[in-house]
């Protein structure tokens, strides 16, 4: 192995674990296609932690006598839309956001002391050194002013659609959903993760929700693969980001 090659290598064993094991999956794919995550259960990831609402107090179904009818029920028949643990329903991402704000501040203010005496206990000169007593003891003018603009301009638009999985059942009913998406395209991955609470009157008929009715809701929208690689800036430059205090 040439000489020059070696040392290369040595070097990036070294300052591997000082990037972290991100580095380790990306030579281990050297040359191939990202791999797709697999499919898991998502209450048994690193980190999860159910959601814990403020709850009213639970109310036992009730049944009126000889009749099938429950209170409270919405159909006769079954509802074949999302409302247990593990049912599918479908999330229409449609964020199209635009904030347009524009302030600007201004502040001035001047001061002016100007103090004096035109006789010392009525003479016009002092007594001893017999000189003429000055007019004015103190002077000050003191000028600031300021002045601040600031502008936003943030456009955002994502339209698509992702399958949830219901991962929870809150004591009021609520629905705690969760889905993920991941499309590989040549040498580059798009994921599309979606989650929070949602009512089960807001889901329609077709078993479908709008991203506008999620509470808590929490979309991701990214990737990962050479294209990302190489928008993203090195892992020394990062760190000298965060460290130059200028």
């Amino acid at each position: 192995m040439h000489p020059r090659l070696v040392l290369v290598l040595s070097v990036a064993v070294t300052a591997t674990p000082l990037v972290g094991c991100s580095t380790f999956d990306r030579l281990a794919n050297l040359g191939e296609q990202p791999p797709l995550s697999a499919i898991e259960n998502p209450t048994t990831q690193a980190g999860y932690k159910p959601v814990h609402m403020p709850m009213p107090t639970p109310q036992p179904a009730s049944y009126s006598p000889n009749s099938l009818w429950r209170n409270g029920s919405r159909a006769f028949f079954k509802d074949q839309r999302a409302h247990q643990v593990g049912d599918i329903l479908t999330v229409i991402v449609n964020l199209n956001d635009k904030a347009v704000i524009a302030n600007e501040t201004q502040r001035s203010r001047e001061n002016k002391e100007d103090s004096g005496i035109d006789a010392l206990f009525g003479a016009k000169k002092y007594p001893i050194m017999n000189t003429p007593v000055g007019t004015r003891i103190f002077t000050g003018d003191s000028n600031s002013s300021s002045d601040g603009k600031g502008s936003v301009n943030r456009s955002e638009a994502l339209v698509t659609n992702v399958a949830g999985v219901v991962t929870q059942v809150l004591p009021n009913g609520n629905l705690v959903v969760e889905g993920k998406q991941e499309v590989r395209v040549n040498f580059e991955i798009r994921e599309l993760i979606v989650a929070g609470i949602v009512r089960p009157e807001d889901i329609q008929s077709d078993n479908t929700i709008d991203s506008s009715k999620i509470a808590e809701a929490r979309i991701a929208y990214g990737g990962r693969g050479q294209i990302t690689d190489v928008q993203q800036p090195r892992y020394s430059q990062q760190a000298l980001d965060i460290l130059l205090p200028f």
